[in-house]
């Protein structure tokens, strides 16, 4: 029989009371608090942290706090990762980003879901859909980014928008809710 961990990860209704859940996500939380209180002249400590918070980030990987995710371990970066002050990741299912990403200020990517019915969500269970970022992505401040939404190479994410569904490489988007507005030159 399945974790409730693997069944978060896997996209399955879980329970988020489960203690092994419980306990990563104040593991990942009180890294989080760590990390937002560091300081710019203290580099050593900050990657420290970020590399144990972060275990699947590729090189170059630079974070403004403050930063907040659930648990950490299910977001993969690629290289030259930028995220700018106040970005939230709800990772509860995969959130993989490619390289040279860059994340205005304020950003949100959110994996987790809840059932649409209230019976259902009585039952305390809830669930997720995994984000994927490709390569050379810009998601501007104080977007959104919901459950099981892909964002192909090179695209542009207006500051603001509400991405509810795929957005196709190469192109510039926004809004709400998010739409292709133009073709971006190569």
């Amino acid at each position: 029989m399945p974790s409730e961990r693997e069944k978060m990860v896997a996209g399955e209704l879980y329970d988020p009371l489960d203690p092994q859940l419980v306990e990563e996500r104040c593991r990942a939380r009180l890294l989080c608090q760590a990390l937002n209180g560091t300081r710019e002249d203290d580099p050593e400590e900050r990657a420290r942290i970020l590399a144990e918070l972060l275990p699947h980030a590729g090189a170059g990987l630079w974070l403004q706090p403050p930063f907040y995710c659930d648990y950490g371990t299910n977001i993969t970066l690629g290289e030259k990762v930028f995220f700018n002050f106040n970005c939230v990741v709800l990772d509860v299912a995969p959130v993989t980003i490619g390289s040279f990403v860059l994340f205005g200020p304020a950003v949100q990517l959110y994996t987790a879901t809840h059932p649409l019915s209230a019976a259902e969500r009585r039952k305390g269970l809830e669930g997720g859909k995994p984000i994927w970022i490709e390569d050379d992505v810009w998601v501007g401040g104080g977007a959104i980014v919901l459950p099981g939404v892909r964002i192909g190479r090179g695209a542009v994410i207006g500051a603001g928008s509400v991405v509810t569904k795929d957005v196709p490489a190469g192109v510039f988007a926004g809004g709400n809710p998010c739409r292709v507005l133009r073709e971006l030159d190569a």
